[in-house]
């Protein structure tokens, strides 16, 4: 996948000055090598307080494995070094209906608890100057996914960059989730799911529109 560290670090800036930044002390990206070698011992340390053998041969890789997981897979839309390459055209085709990219994966992590929460999303725009190639969208989804979340906080994010990258207010995005912090502990609700939307700019000053973009992304 393409990235574009540029672009990250100006929407790691617009998030911050709207307040939707992820409380975030140490950019992951600074931390370098010595990152995996810090989760593999504390891993290691939690294993043992559980009681686990972990010179057992199917016990003894696990630290390195989560930590490498955690840096490499979950967590890494922590660091914006590696935010995906947005590449926009101009408009010049001069689209103004709706566009909407159906049914984005979202897999990330409840910051409460640190166990997943999956689900996805549906992410609408109306084009004003440009237009965004249709697979960045997922990407953008997939990247803010990465990290641990709060649903509501991840639907701002989504929105916020597409809206900053677009340069446009007339974007809307819902999002629905499973929440395993539901299903495999407290509540124990096996069917519960979670939705959050946020839209702005046309999606909320014509009603006709919003019901649009809802109906269409309705199952």
């Amino acid at each position: 996948m393409s990235t574009d560290k540029e672009l990250g670090k100006w929407v790691a800036a617009y998030l911050s000055s709207q307040g939707l930044e992820t409380p975030i002390a140490k950019p992951i990206g600074m931390q370098g090598a010595s990152l995996q070698d810090t989760i593999r011992l504390c891993q290691g340390h939690i294993m043992n307080a559980l009681g686990l053998n972990i010179t057992d041969d199917s016990l003894r890789e696990s630290p390195q494995r989560v930590a490498k997981m955690y840096c490499e897979e979950l967590f890494k839309g922590l660091d914006y070094d590696t935010f995906p390459k947005c590449t926009t055209v101009e408009n010049k085709m001069q689209h103004d209906e709706l566009i909407i990219v159906h049914d984005a994966d979202v897999l990330s992590m409840c910051e409460h608890h640190f166990v997943p929460f999956v689900g996805s999303a549906c992410v609408g725009y109306i084009p004003r100057t440009k237009v965004l190639g249709l697979s960045k969208i997922p990407r953008v989804v997939d990247f803010f996914s990465r990290r641990p979340q709060i649903q509501e906080r991840l639907t701002a994010q989504i929105h916020a960059a597409l809206s900053y990258i677009l340069k446009t207010d007339d974007v809307a995005i819902v999002i629905k989730a499973e929440h395993m912090c539901m299903r495999l502990r407290g509540v124990k609700q096996a069917s519960s799911y979670t939705t959050t939307s946020k839209m702005s700019g046309r999606f909320m000053d014509k009603p006709a529109l919003r019901e649009e973009f809802l109906t269409l992304t309705r199952k």
